[in-house]
């Protein structure tokens, strides 16, 4: 372990809980993130850096140029969710219906501290971009920030980037070579027929009874059409229909989510729920209407990447803080990124489960206690890929 790195984040470390805080009772939405881009731009400015900003919308990069050398990314998110707070902390949300629920304001502290530490101290040559990023829960602000230039106007040979991950044990490392996180897609079935009074359904389609048996249906997908050693998740998250007790509606709208590791996977469930809408649709003798929208692509890590991420991890808090996980369903447009250029990504264990800490939950609390963890690994991370580069 690197104790003066971690020294210096550990004395920061009431700083950095200060713009954490800040940065938590202003949370914002994905592209509307003005203010956090402020914030970050008036202290990376006061670091000694000069920000690019409007990338993607409100996004922000910052360059540390050390001459000649590897060029590397390291990213982090900004955006909140449309959630309304119930934690009880002294730094709240001032946003009705707004918070930070996923950890974000913990992310773009770390990285931030960075940015300070690596801008203090001399280290070996290269570039280093740090990147923050809108819009990153369902906007697919990675992707907004690439088609806006951000792999063609800045020199960057590999990207990295962070998650605090609630289960895994505080101040420990988890990263995997190949799929970390699911591709996530969304879906759309609209059902329609003859609607008709609720005391003579043989006059008209009773288009619940098919919304009901479709939602059925889409579970057999991952149940029987999917190698059981494979993974995929399709869940059903709205259904819409009806507005009185005695009549029965013209119309239905089912709305969810599917998950995936791999192309292949990804392929088959689209093409078995168009399947089952069509057979559902001719049993009813309904008409319907599916829309599928592929959102995310897989978030994908590369084998020399990964083993230089974990390398970091270790030098910032011993072997034994290096854990074995297996990928998770949840989604990241990191995937993006990933799917440009080599590169990682990372979880940073936040403790236990509980109710306190489960992601996108209004109970939400971010474990302020592993804040100079995370700014500790961008900076060995840093020092590990220039430092081998430069051998």
């Amino acid at each position: 372990m690197n104790s003066t790195i971690n020294d210096y984040f550990n004395e920061l470390r009431p700083e950095m809980e200060s713009w954490r805080h800040e940065l938590h009772r202003h949370p914002e939405l994905a592209y509307r993130e003005y203010r956090t881009a402020d914030f970050l731009a008036e202290h990376l400015q006061a670091f000694g850096y000069q920000p690019a900003r409007g990338i993607g919308g409100t996004g922000i990069v910052a360059t540390l140029d050390r001459g000649d050398g590897p060029c590397i990314a390291l990213r982090t998110d900004m955006d909140a969710l449309p959630i309304q707070e119930e934690a009880d902390v002294p730094y709240a949300s001032t946003k009705d219906g707004i918070m930070h629920a996923c950890g974000h304001d913990g992310h773009m502290t770390m990285l931030l501290a960075a940015a300070r530490y690596l801008q203090e101290h001399g280290g070996p040559t290269g570039k280093i971009h740090f990147v923050f990023q809108p819009a990153e829960e369902g906007e697919a602000g990675a992707r907004a920030m690439i088609e806006d230039g951000l792999f063609r106007d800045f020199d960057i040979d590999e990207v990295y980037g962070l998650h605090n991950w609630p289960g895994l044990q505080t101040g420990s490392f988890a990263a995997r070579v190949g799929p970390q996180m699911a591709a996530f897609d969304v879906f759309e079935i609209t059902l329609r027929g003859q609607g008709a009074h609720a005391a003579m359904p043989h006059r008209g389609q009773d288009v619940l009874s098919a919304a009901a048996n479709l939602q059925m249906q889409l579970q057999t997908i991952v149940s029987r059409s999917l190698d059981p050693l494979d993974a995929g998740v399709v869940s059903v998250t709205e259904m819409h229909g009806g507005d009185t007790w005695n009549v029965l509606p013209s119309h239905a709208v089912l709305r969810g989510c599917t998950r995936h590791l791999s192309a292949a996977t990804q392929d088959l469930i689209e093409q078995r729920i168009l399947e089952i809408c069509n057979g559902i649709a001719r049993s009813f003798a309904l008409d319907v209407r599916l829309h599928y929208d592929r959102r995310y692509p897989a978030t994908v890590n590369t084998s020399q990447e990964t083993a230089t991420a974990l390398l970091a991890a270790r030098d910032t808090t011993g072997t034994e803080a290096l854990a074995e996980e297996p990928p998770s369903m949840a989604s990241e447009d990191f995937s993006f990124m990933l799917g440009e250029k080599p590169g990682c990504f990372i979880w940073l264990g936040t403790g236990l489960p509980d109710p306190g800490c489960v992601l996108h939950s209004p109970t939400y609390r971010f474990n302020d206690d592993v804040l100079a963890t995370g700014a500790a690994y961008w900076v060995n991370l840093v020092k590990r890929r220039l430092a081998s580069s430069s051998a």
